[in-house]
């Protein structure tokens, strides 16, 4: 029992250490916007990094409570997958799509099929997350 407690002491260490070392800063994103996240999956001894691209539906929580909840459609089915914010286990996010909604949680998007499940494109966002980026680069 107590090598279980010390072999899951260990397994919380190591994720603690991938954080600080590979983390990378999460983008700023809402419901709407089409990200792909990018997660270790273990399997055994060996990790990948598996890619889940979809829609945000909704933001969730507080500070370090932070979930975000992305749904996409996988052979024709429709697959939702909550993440923490601050997990170790999600190595990277890309914002590919700033998406134009009026709501913070979109889940009538659950109900809509083919063309009417297409969000719009918010351009002007789209042109002030890149200028933020440039400035940032430039400092």
């Amino acid at each position: 029992m107590a090598t279980d407690a010390a072999a899951a002491a260990q397994g919380d260490e190591n994720a603690r250490e991938i954080v600080e070392d590979e983390k990378a800063p999460m983008p700023e994103f809402g419901s709407g916007d089409t990200i792909t996240v990018h997660y270790r999956i273990r399997e055994g001894q060996k990790e990948r990094i598996q890619q889940f691209r979809g829609v945000v539906i909704q933001i969730r929580g507080e500070r370090g409570n932070k979930m975000f909840t992305v749904r996409k459609i996988s052979g024709g089915v429709g697959v939702e997958r909550i993440f923490p914010m601050n997990s170790p286990y999600v190595a990277k996010v890309e914002v590919n799509k700033y998406g134009k909604v009026r709501r913070a949680r979109i889940f009538y998007l659950r109900n809509l099929t083919g063309k009417r499940a297409n969000i719009k494109e918010d351009f002007m966002r789209k042109a002030r997350m890149v200028a933020k980026q440039q400035e940032a680069g430039k400092n």
